[in-house]
């Protein structure tokens, strides 16, 4: 299952990777393909190097050490060392709203960011089933792999935009598309992109929750905390709605809205995530307990 997870996810990489060199290839050509896989590339390895940097300074995370929050850096400690990676920095963020996020390039480059509300809201058990599961997106690496996603979705958005700009002009020499084939184009694009970097999301948050209900050997832990943070959610959180792109990151969607937005957002239902860990709790009937 675990393979089958990556492989779909390399697959919908290749389809990322894919579209935004087509739509360069509809402005200009095969130059045109060619810029916008060195732009691809560039974006790529600028994101791959910075990530974790731009994540944390956008919603103001602030590294804490063990003297200021003992308790929760021994806790990420013992989780780190049950799901066997390095220690990831350990960062808290003033904000009102439940919630959590891990970031970085790599286990050994990686920060695990736990909000105030979240702290005051989950009990001990509840924060350990959220940090579980953060870490099991570091030891994955789906914190690089969704930088990645949301940086190619981004660049599909703005390649397609560009389109729309060339189409207009009239020049058939450099768009092939027309003016109503790049507002098409500019419509269509950036859907296809959500809708792939959705399905990348969703099929890592699904295997987070079970490799974190692992970690912490709880799966219950997780799912009352996911019905709470539900709850929780509806507290605004305005550094979220300023940086969109980030909502991934965060264990449950930090944004507000629904009716059709809803479809479109890139986390699963928590009501089938919170279902998922009760059936595996209820299938391990002797299962492991690090915590006690």
């Amino acid at each position: 299952m675990l393979a089958m997870g990556f492989a779909r996810t390399a697959l919908l990489l290749a389809a990322l990777t894919g579209l935004f060199m087509a739509i360069g290839w509809m402005i200009g050509g095969s130059g045109g393909m060619m810029i916008a896989f060195l732009v691809a590339l560039g974006t790529n390895v600028f994101a791959w190097w910075n990530s974790d940097t731009m994540a944390l300074a956008a919603y103001g995370a602030r590294e804490v050490s063990h003297a200021q929050a003992p308790e929760l850096v021994d806790m990420v400690a013992r989780l780190a060392e049950h799901a066997q990676i390095p220690m990831p920095r350990v960062c808290v963020i003033d904000n009102d709203q439940p919630n959590a996020f891990a970031t970085g390039r790599d286990p050994e480059h990686a920060a695990v960011a736990v909000t105030t509300g979240a702290m005051r809201l989950l009990d001990s058990q509840e924060l350990a089933g959220v940090l579980a599961h953060e870490l099991a997106h570091v030891k994955h690496r789906d914190t690089l792999t969704m930088t990645v996603t949301a940086t190619l979705a981004g660049a599909i958005s703005m390649l397609a935009n560009l389109a729309f700009f060339f189409g207009r002009s009239g020049d058939e020499r450099n768009n092939p598309l027309g003016a109503l084939g790049s507002i098409l184009l500019m419509v269509l694009a950036p859907l296809a992109a959500m809708l792939v970097q959705m399905a990348i999301s969703r099929s890592r948050e699904y295997e987070a929750d079970r490799m974190g209900a692992e970690i912490c050997g709880r799966p219950l832990w997780l799912a009352n905390a996911l019905e709470k943070l539900e709850h929780g959610s509806r507290i605004p959180n305005v550094a979220a709605e300023q940086h969109p792109a980030t909502a991934h990151l965060f264990i449950v969607n930090p944004l507000s809205g629904g009716g059709v937005g809803s479809l479109f957002t890139t986390h699963p239902p928590i009501a089938e995530r919170v279902a998922r860990l009760r059936q595996m709790a209820a299938a391990d009937r002797d299962p492991a307990r690090p915590w006690g």
